[in-house]
């Protein structure tokens, strides 16, 4: 039985309303822990996305 490892990566607008993307991939739980941090830092437009091995976001 094959393991799918499944990437994910976040998007985000920080408090200075410059638009961000993780410099990272994450597996799902920690991208979710990310997420929460980031929105309890005041972020906006905080979204996980999955992402292709070696893949990383462009923010838009």
């Amino acid at each position: 039985m094959a393991i799918t490892m499944k990437n994910y990566v976040l998007t985000w607008t920080d408090t200075d309303g410059v638009k961000r993307g993780s410099a990272v991939s994450y597996d799902k739980g920690s991208a979710e822990d990310r997420k929460k941090r980031l929105v309890a830092a005041k972020c906006t437009n905080v979204t996980v996305l999955e992402a292709k091995p070696g893949e990383l976001p462009q923010p838009v």
